[in-house]
């Protein structure tokens, strides 16, 4: 495996890598560890023969995690480390070699995604200690929205607490819309021209991407702002922290929780935030899941058409993310709620687009495209990496 770089995307109970070739056709290797901490934690990927394993490891953390991703790995030492890591904040908006300094001013803004930061931080911390020679860059989800103007970012408060504390719209799953916008760029007729990316999963956000630059995105502050998702609430009125403290004499950590943890396709179905599992009980008539699955659709419309004023011209929308890419029935409601915009799905197309098949799924003619583009987070990533280090591509 020529010059390979070792991706690693690091939560709070798992761990994902890749190690990506420089040739984006040549295999790589991939897995995860799951359930960190837990009895029944595992490592789950292939080795290098391409063969499926599968490991227990009872108990472990994350330094143990990455000592056995780092056996796993054993004879093919990567060029270096891309760690993905989800807020930058105003400090950081493009990929950076780590050093202590650096890691310092991550943790100082650890309060502006604590679901995700401090698991990430974790996971590059022990990567740092198994790897003390190796180089190592932090590429962060924010980084591909720094180009929204400020009509965009800015939240209509106080100038101080933007000045000061930097409370802001920043955007999130940058990899991902970087990826996904520079593939539909490559794959349609319309190169760099106006685009809806609808990134779908547990987490959810849109973008809108003009030439290839973002220019505005659902979420904001914290990943929670914007669309419904497996367990966050996506946009609620302000006055929701307050109406509940006087209500229920909550505290702020336990709102936070609530709308987190406890919301979403979860709260709203009180089933589940597995949209495959919703899918199926709103076909045995269950009222919850059905509502759900109305409520994302809808909102994920709603945004869809909002982003579009950010764009001088929509030629297409672009889903991608585990839901984005397997669930036709969320597409086809979706798609379904913007009679405005011309847009005419291939009902044959929509359905066979799932399973990681890439392509349009529109029934052709003059008007928007339709597309499904598997996300590759870790390419991306890999790139931003190998870029920074000076490794040019064969």
């Amino acid at each position: 495996m020529q010059d390979p770089v070792l991706v690693i995307n690091c939560g709070s109970s798992s761990i994902k890598y890749a190690l990506v070739p420089a040739s984006p056709r040549a295999p790589r290797l991939a897995g995860q560890v799951e359930r960190l901490g837990a009895v029944d934690a595992r490592l789950t990927g292939t080795d290098r023969r391409g063969q499926r394993v599968s490991r227990a490891l009872h108990g472990a953390g994350h330094h143990e995690a990455m000592a056995a991703i780092l056996e796993q790995l054993e004879g093919l030492a990567p060029i270096g480390v891309g760690h993905r890591i989800v807020h930058g904040g105003e400090r950081f908006t493009a990929a950076t070699l780590l050093n202590d300094a650096v890691m310092r001013r991550l943790e100082a803004i650890d309060e502006l995604a604590p679901l995700h930061n401090p698991a990430n931080l974790e996971g590059l911390a022990a990567t740092r200690r198994l790897f003390p020679t190796l180089p190592q860059v932090a590429v962060f989800d924010t980084a591909f929205h720094q180009s929204l103007p400020p009509r965009a970012y800015r939240y209509a408060l106080p100038e101080a607490l933007y000045r000061n504390l930097g409370i802001r719209r920043y955007g999130f799953h940058g990899s991902s819309h970087a990826y996904v916008s520079r593939r539909v760029d490559q794959l349609s007729d319309r190169a760099q021209g106006g685009w809806l990316i609808a990134h779908l999963g547990n987490g959810c956000s849109t973008c809108a991407v003009w030439q290839g630059r973002s220019l505005d995105t659902s979420m904001g502050l914290t990943p929670l702002e914007g669309l419904v998702m497996g367990t966050r609430s996506g946009d609620v009125d302000p006055g929701l922290h307050a109406h509940l403290s006087r209500r229920l004499g909550w505290s702020p950590a336990r709102i936070d929780t609530l709308l987190n943890k406890e919301s979403g396709l979860l709260g709203l179905s009180g089933l589940s935030n597995d949209m495959r599992r919703l899918e199926q009980a709103a076909a045995e008539h269950h009222a919850g899941a059905a509502l759900a699955i109305e409520v994302f659709s809808y909102r994920l419309a709603k945004s869809l058409a909002g982003l579009s004023c950010a764009l001088p011209r929509l030629d297409g929308i672009v889903f991608t993310g585990g839901i984005g890419e397997n669930a036709a029935a969320i597409r086809a409601r979706a798609i379904d709620q913007l009679p405005h915009f011309g847009l005419r799905l291939s009902a044959t197309a929509n359905a066979h687009a799932v399973d990681g098949q890439e392509g349009r799924i529109d029934a052709g003619g003059g008007g928007p495209q339709v597309w499904v583009i598997p996300t590759d987070e870790e390419a991306h990533i890999a790139g931003e990496t190998r870029r920074l280090l000076e490794i040019p591509r064969p």
